[in-house]
Formats: C-alpha cells, sequence, structure tokens
C-alpha cells in the first residue's frame, strides 16, 4: 500500500484528478478508463455515484498502481470507512469536517478537505492535512491561489470547479499542485452515448496543457 506521502507526490505529479460522476456502475468505469487511456492518472469517484464502494474495489483491482484511485464527495466516517475498506488511496469532500478527516487520517489515507477561506485552512492545518481542495475555484479564480500563497507559503493547492482546457494552465501557473477536473472533463453527454474516444481526446488535451504550463 503506498503511504500517504506517496499518494501526495503521486497526485501533484499527475496533475490532474478526475472526479467522476455517472449514474450508473458501467458508466462510471467506463469514464475512468477512458480518462485513463489518455494519460490522466488521478481518479475519484464520488459518492454520488450509485454504490461508489463497489466501483471503487472493482478499479482498485483491476487498475492497481496504474492510478491513484481516491473517493469523492466524503461527508461521513461511515462513507469513509466503505471507501477506505474498498480501496481508496485517499479520500475528498466538498467540506471540511474535522471528524472525517481525523478518522481518515488515523486509517493512514490523506484526505483533502473542500476549503476556500483562511481560517478553514488554518483548522484543517491542525489536523495535518496536506493537501487542500479550493472549491468552488471558479468563484474566485486563479488569482485567489496566489492571494493564499502569501500567508501559506508552500501550501499544496488542489482547486477544483470550473476548470477545463482552456484555464487549467492559469491554476497551475498560479500554483496548484494539481487540478480537480469534473464535468469538464467527465462529460456527462459523451458518458450517456458511450463516446469514450472524446473523453479520452479532451484528457490528453488537458495533460498536454498542464505539461506545458509547467514548462515539460
Amino acid at each position: 500500500m503506498r503511504t500517504m506521502d506517496e499518494v501526495v507526490a503521486g497526485i501533484a505529479a499527475c496533475g490532474v484528478v478526475a472526479v467522476v460522476r455517472a449514474e450508473s456502475a458501467d458508466e462510471a468505469l467506463g469514464a475512468v478508463r477512458a480518462v485513463r487511456a489518455g494519460g490522466v492518472q488521478g481518479i475519484e469517484v464520488t459518492f454520488t455515484v450509485p454504490n461508489a464502494e463497489r466501483i471503487i474495489a472493482r478499479l482498485a483491482e483491476e487498475l492497481g498502481d496504474e492510478v491513484y484511485l481516491g473517493a469523492g464527495t466524503v461527508t461521513t466516517t461511515a462513507q469513509a470507512q466503505l471507501a477506505i475498506d474498498a480501496g481508496a488511496q485517499y479520500l475528498v469532500s466538498p467540506g471540511f469536517d474535522p471528524e472525517v478527516v481525523a478518522y481518515t487520517l488515523e486509517r493512514g489515507r490523506p484526505f483533502f478537505p473542500g476549503v476556500l477561506t483562511p481560517s478553514e485552512i488554518l483548522a484543517a492545518k491542525k489536523l495535518n492535512v496536506q493537501v487542500f481542495k479550493i472549491f468552488p475555484a471558479s468563484r474566485l479564480g486563479a488569482a485567489y491561489l496566489k492571494d493564499l500563497q502569501g500567508p501559506f507559503p508552500g501550501i499544496k493547492l488542489l482547486p477544483t470547479g470550473g476548470i477545463d482546457v482552456h484555464n487549467a494552465a492559469d491554476y497551475i501557473k498560479a500554483g496548484a499542485v494539481a487540478l480537480g477536473v469534473g464535468g469538464k472533463l467527465v462529460d456527462k453527454a459523451a458518458i450517456k452515448a458511450g463516446n469514450w474516444p472524446a473523453l479520452t481526446a479532451t484528457a490528453q488535451e488537458l495533460m498536454r496543457v498542464v505539461a506545458e504550463a509547467r514548462g515539460k
């Protein structure tokens, strides 16, 4: 099993976390395979997907160490337990719940809580959170990441919400260690149509943009 530091470093190296929301297990699995084919190694299956823990378990068995597999929209300790037992390597939430964060860290998994204000960041830092999901990122834009790095130098920020191939470079250049990308990558219409090549193509373009913004 990867250590917490290895998972955090791996997510940073990947640069992109695909936030997978779907209406069925088959749709979610198809979407994950498609974005993985496009080079995206960070995968987050949200608990808004029916039977999310079963999908996570299946992906953990199928993909193993090929991806950094996480669970998203984790809002309770019960969900955290299901996700970890299924094989999730990290957990993500839209908000910050100290109880859920503490439980997850005690189980040896990183937790990326959704935060927006300096006060929330301070509270999360007290629990030894390493990566902070800035959500909804689109409301304040990439410049807000630079503002946060003044009082919090070296902070690892994972902006999520409203990010696509057109603005991804702005967030990377503003200091994001990785980007959480949902519907702009894991497109619902493409999923419904089973248009997996479209998802793969978007993933490839997004990875290209991130690499260029990093100067690679």
